[in-house]
C-alpha cells in the first residue's frame, strides 16, 4: 500500500462527501478508491468511515486523522510546488567555490550583475585555491583554472589562462634579461604552489629540473604575493595575465621569453550534473559563459 495514495484517497471521499465523487475527483475507480481507504484503515488498526447506503460518517478517529491527514498533504503539495519553482525560477542560495586572486579581481563584477539579473537567487562565495571536492563540501559550481583531468564532474570552458613569464624593469636591468630557458638558472624563480605544469613544454620542463624550490627561490600558495613580489625586484614569476596584466600594461612588469610562453590553461566553471539541473545553476552557467570574452578583457 502507498501510504500517501491512500491516504489521499481518505481525505479526497471525506472532501467530496462519497466514493463515488472522490473517485472522479482522483480520476481512479470507486472501487480502488474504497480499496485504499479499507487498506488505510487496516495499516492504522481502527476505523475511519461508517458506511451506509446513501452517506458516509467519520469516527471520532476518522475526523482527527483527517485534519492531519489533510494537513500533510497540503504541506507535501506545497514542497512539490517550491521544487518545481525552483527548477524554473532562478532563486535560493547558489554556493561557489572559486580561486582567490582570479575571485577578487574579477567576480565581483559578474556577481553583481548576476544578482541584477537574478534577484532572488543569493550567494555564497568561498575562496579557496585547492580543488575542493565538489559534492562532499556542498558546492553548486566550483570554479578552476588548470588542464582539467577527467572526471565525474561536468566542466564548461569560460576563457582562456594565458600564462606569462615576466619580472619588473628594475631587476632585469640589474640581474639581466633571459633569452632561453637555460638563462634562468643565474636567476630566483617566484613559484606558484599550485601550478600544475605541462611536461611537455620545454620552459617547464627546465624549470622542474633546475629551478623548482631553489634554495633562493620564493615559493606562495597565492599569486597576487608573488605578483607583487616580482614587482618589487624579488625575481621572476610565471603567472596568469589576469594577475600580472595591470602591471605589464602599467610597465611594472616585462614580459619574458615570450617564444617560450605555455600554452594557455583555461577557466571552467565546474558542476555534478548535466540533468536535473536547479534553475540558479543552469542560470549562473549560462550568465558567465561569455561574460569574460575571448580574449577576455584583462589581456
Amino acid at each position: 500500500m502507498d501510504r500517501i495514495d491512500a491516504m489521499r484517497a481518505f481525505v479526497t471521499v471525506v472532501n467530496e462527501g462519497n466514493f463515488t465523487r472522490a473517485a472522479d475527483r482522483l480520476n481512479l475507480s470507486a472501487q480502488l478508491v474504497s480499496k485504499y481507504v479499507s487498506q488505510l484503515e487496516q495499516h492504522l488498526g481502527v476505523r475511519l468511515l461508517n458506511r451506509t447506503t446513501r452517506k458516509i460518517h467519520l469516527t471520532e478517529a476518522g475526523a482527527s486523522y483527517h485534519l492531519r491527514a489533510q494537513q500533510v498533504l497540503n504541506d507535501i503539495d506545497d514542497m512539490e510546488s517550491h521544487i518545481g519553482d525552483l527548477q524554473t525560477q532562478a532563486q535560493g542560495l547558489l554556493r561557489i567555490s572559486a580561486p582567490v586572486s582570479f575571485a577578487i579581481r574579477h567576480m565581483a563584477p559578474l556577481l553583481n550583475a548576476f544578482q541584477k539579473a537574478h534577484p532572488a537567487v543569493g550567494i555564497d562565495l568561498q575562496l579557496n585555491d585547492r580543488k575542493v571536492d565538489v559534492v562532499e563540501e556542498g558546492f553548486d559550481i566550483a570554479l578552476r583554472i588548470g588542464h582539467l583531468k577527467s572526471s565525474s564532474l561536468i566542466a564548461k570552458r569560460i576563457a582562456p589562462i594565458r600564462l606569462v613569464m615576466c619580472a619588473s624593469p628594475a631587476y632585469l636591468k640589474q640581474q639581466g634579461t633571459p633569452l632561453r630557458p637555460e638563462d634562468l638558472k643565474n636567476h630566483r624563480y617566484l613559484h606558484y604552489s599550485y601550478m600544475e605544469p605541462d611536461p611537455s613544454h620545454s620552459l617547464y620542463r627546465w624549470l622542474n629540473r633546475h629551478r623548482q624550490g631553489g634554495n633562493n627561490d620564493m615559493i606562495s600558495n597565492n599569486g597576487d604575493v608573488l605578483v607583487e613580489a616580482a614587482i618589487a625586484g624579488a625575481g621572476i614569476a610565471l603567472q596568469p595575465t589576469f594577475i600580472s596584466g595591470s602591471a605589464i600594461k602599467a610597465g611594472k612588469l616585462k614580459v619574458i621569453l615570450p617564444e617560450h610562453e605555455p600554452e594557455p590553461l583555461g577557466l571552467y566553471v565546474v558542476y555534478a550534473h548535466r540533468q536535473l539541473l536547479a534553475s540558479k545553476v543552469r542560470s549562473f552557467i549560462d550568465f558567465i559563459d561569455g561574460f569574460y570574452g575571448d580574449p577576455p578583457y584583462w589581456d
